[in-house]
């Protein structure tokens, strides 16, 4: 049956973004709140994103703060998108959402991601072995090993986290993460918001090549888009400035946190084919444009259900868009 953006689950992802002018405990209040809000409204998942040394993001202790979001809602989803797997021990992984998922059984999730999350210096600083990256696959394995019931009579065991359900994602970029993620059955969600090129060949990948597991039946593919979506077109491009220039900041190495929307701001004609190629799967306008665009994108690509980042200043045109989606869904 072919898939429709009416049908298909909503879902959040957060990067605890730092706006221009506050900070840190700011990101997180206004968090739970877009949380909280994202709950009433119906949305499925409310995942945080692993990021560390980036001046506008402050998801870098990404556990804690999927514990701060479950404690203060109380049936949507949570979890990593992801947790930055080369970065961690397996078993303090485990032992970290098996402590989230005996505390909020049923709603977490556990998104593992190979890449991390953060530049070259910042990796090394953080990294227990600079092979890690190249150990994915065998890391995996050993974090299901220690969620198994089966591993209670081995040498190290995860307490809590053995027998606790923690569904695990395999996150990516790329089509490497998609053979990945058919070859454990595992479901699959693809970083369409910033790395567009492969999406279309990784989901095939992903479909053709995926194996049943005893986590899943068959294949189960989620994509993340940028979404800005506003009462007005107008509007909603002024709003898309602020997104406009974290992305400017990715491609000059001028990080900063997030602006306020620039009426004045103009894309450098250097970046702009650039920009353009980051930005493919950016979906801006008003309610007319953005359900055209969305099911369009939904009827390409049959994911099975579809997460938006928004990078928007202002708190509640922030939530104004996440409203805008559920009555698009609503009125298909």
């Amino acid at each position: 049956m072919s898939k429709s953006f009416k049908k298909i689950p909503l879902s959040v992802l957060d990067l605890a973004v730092i706006r221009e002018g506050y900070g840190p405990a700011d990101s997180f209040r206004l968090g739970l709140d877009i949380a909280q809000r994202a709950e009433q409204l119906g949305y499925h998942r409310y995942w945080l994103a692993e990021h560390h040394n980036m001046p506008s993001i402050a998801s870098s202790a990404t556990s804690v703060l999927i514990g701060h979001i479950a404690g203060g809602t109380s049936s949507i989803r949570v979890g990593s998108g992801g947790i930055m797997l080369p970065n961690h021990a397996p078993l303090m992984v485990a032992e970290q959402f098996g402590t989230l998922a005996s505390l909020y059984p049923d709603r977490i999730d556990l998104g593992l991601g190979r890449a991390p999350g953060t530049d070259q210096h910042t990796a090394a600083a953080l990294q227990r072995d600079d092979q890690a990256a190249y150990k994915f696959p065998q890391s995996v394995r050993e974090l299901q090993n220690y969620f198994s019931i089966d591993n209670q009579h081995g040498q190290v065991r995860a307490i809590p986290g053995e027998g606790v359900d923690v569904p695990m994602w395999i996150l990516g970029s790329s089509t490497d993460s998609a053979h990945l993620a058919a070859s454990f059955g595992l479901p699959y969600a693809f970083a369409s918001h910033f790395s567009p090129t492969q999406l279309h060949q990784a989901l095939k990948i992903y479909r053709d090549s995926f194996k049943p597991s005893e986590y899943l039946s068959e294949p189960y593919a989620m994509a993340c888009v940028n979404v800005i979506a506003a009462d007005r077109t107008e509007e909603a491009q002024l709003i898309a400035t602020s997104m406009q220039k974290v992305f400017m900041g990715i491609l000059t190495r001028d990080r900063r946190p997030l602006q306020a929307p620039d009426p004045g701001f103009v894309l450098p004609t250097e970046f702009e084919s650039v920009l353009q190629q980051f930005l493919t799967y950016s979906f801006v306008g008003d309610a007319t444009g953005v359900a055209r665009d969305l099911e369009e994108f939904v009827q390409a690509t049959q994911v099975d259900e579809l997460m938006v980042v928004s990078h928007i200043y202002d708190h509640a045109a922030k939530i104004r868009s996440h409203e805008i989606l559920i009555e698009i869904q609503e009125k298909l």
